[in-house]
């Protein structure tokens, strides 16, 4: 019997999900064990303190200490889940990001009212200089690039690669991806759930979280924040290919535009 499939968790496509997915499992057996013990302690109680066999009511009750064991080993539980799975999982999604041997790919994830853009950098590995300053309706991220009126040069943002809100965002199978969440306006949510990876956009604010996908597919990328009257509908699609697809793509990308498609 696949445990998985027996709760509902839907397709895993990342490397650190199968992690996260076992935290769940043995959430639920501890909760299965919880609700059989106390169903049957239940049960036994109406059976050894039915009126049939205790007229007369007793206010001792239960005198022995069998209960008091049972919320022991409850706690060692919840704290051997706790400090022997949740704890290393937090630390090695949220601090332990890929190094630059690992040869990660860098990409910059934006929301804005009601949909999704994405950003990387070119061959040199550096993204583009951003100023408010420069911000307009034609050139939301403020890049340099965009903006005529920028009087300084930076060959660094010449190379990247923009992509249009709403377009398909790519990366590679089997390699490190470090994506830089931020937001535009209002607090939204990155969320993929195959790829199990959640975190809120927030305006000011850069976030960096990492994954790497174990499955080409394309999923779709939902906003797991009330961010608006067109919440319902901010969906995107992020596609994960092959190393030479990913590498064809962003090559077609870099040489079709230089700015937004």
């Amino acid at each position: 019997m696949d445990i998985n499939k027996l709760l509902g968790l839907p397709d895993l496509a990342s490397q650190h999900g199968a992690d996260v997915d076992k935290l769940i499992v043995y959430v639920h057996y501890l909760m299965l064990a919880l609700f059989v013990g106390w169903a049957a302690y239940f049960l036994l109680a109406l059976l050894k303190f039915r009126k049939g066999k205790n007229p007369k009511a007793d206010y001792a009750g239960v005198t022995g200490h069998a209960s008091n064991y049972l919320e022991l080993a409850v706690a060692v539980i919840e704290i051997v889940l706790l400090v022997g799975f949740a704890v290393p999982l937090w630390a090695r999604v949220v601090d332990e990001f890929p190094k630059p041997e690992d040869n990660p790919i860098n990409v910059q994830i934006t929301a804005q009212q009601f949909n999704w853009m994405a950003r990387y950098p070119g061959k040199d590995g550096k993204f583009g200089k951003q100023d408010i300053k420069y911000v307009t309706g034609e050139n939301p991220l403020g890049l340099y690039q965009k903006d005529a009126t920028a009087k300084a040069n930076d060959p660094e943002g010449a190379d990247d690669v923009n992509t249009s809100a709403g377009a398909e965002m790519v990366v590679p199978i089997n390699q490190p991806v470090i994506a830089h969440i931020s937001s535009l306006d209002v607090i939204h949510s990155f969320k993929v759930t195959p790829l199990r990876v959640t975190q809120d956009a927030i305006p000011g604010l850069r976030i960096p979280i990492h994954f790497k996908a174990t499955k080409t597919n394309l999923f779709q990328i939902n906003c797991a924040q009330l961010c608006g009257n067109g919440h319902y509908n901010m969906k995107g699609w992020i596609r994960v290919a092959s190393s030479n697809e990913f590498v064809t793509w962003l090559q077609a990308k870099a040489g079709a535009s230089q700015g937004f498609e």
